[in-house]
């Protein structure tokens, strides 16, 4: 999978899903790499607020439409929204060890990837212009809207689980695109 800029991904099918192997790095208005160091952009991928991942390529995102989101995601790929995000979580019985990536988590907090996604700790990106995390967590948007000002993430800690919450849509956090 290539993204606009000729960047290539590598991907992964997991449970009748095709992923992204790595989080999207693909430099439009509104992403930055983590603490503002691009050599943190080559390892983790950018991170990017809600709206930018799921209206860059959308005329308006519309919560009661039934569409798939391009936003920030190449052609013929999509922000996956909370339920496929439940389905990936389902299908690897909510062990994010087998998601995570064998080296890049501190504390030996690494997972066993068996399932080649290769999720690392990329931290997140604050409103107030911080960045925290990096090592220790990854973030990651799904298309799925909570109220008007929150979005639904998946996310990652030192325990191997997937975790589901809200989060404020102005916060920075990765993208993994999912095949349409």
């Amino acid at each position: 999978m290539t993204d606009d800029a000729g960047k290539t991904y590598k991907t992964v099918a997991i449970g009748g899903q095709v992923w992204m192997a790595e989080n999207l790095n693909y430099n439009v208005s509104g992403s930055k790499c983590y603490g503002n160091d691009e050599s943190n952009c080559a390892i983790y991928g950018r991170l990017y607020d809600w709206v930018t991942a799921i209206d860059y390529y959308n005329n308006k995102y519309n919560p009661s439409a039934s569409t798939k989101y391009r936003g920030v995601c190449p052609s013929g790929w999509h922000l996956p929204s909370d339920a496929e995000w439940s389905a990936l979580r389902n299908f690897v019985a909510f062990n994010a060890g087998t998601l995570k990536a064998t080296s890049g988590w501190n504390h030996g907090w690494n997972g066993t990837d068996n399932y080649g996604f290769s999720a690392l700790p990329g931290g997140g990106g604050y409103s107030d212009g911080s960045f925290g995390n990096v090592g220790y967590s990854g973030y990651w948007w799904s298309a799925s809207e909570d109220l008007s000002i929150y979005a639904y993430i998946r996310y990652m800690l030192e325990r191997n689980e997937i975790a589901r919450t809200y989060s404020d849509q102005s916060y920075l956090f990765s993208v993994r695109c999912l095949q349409d």
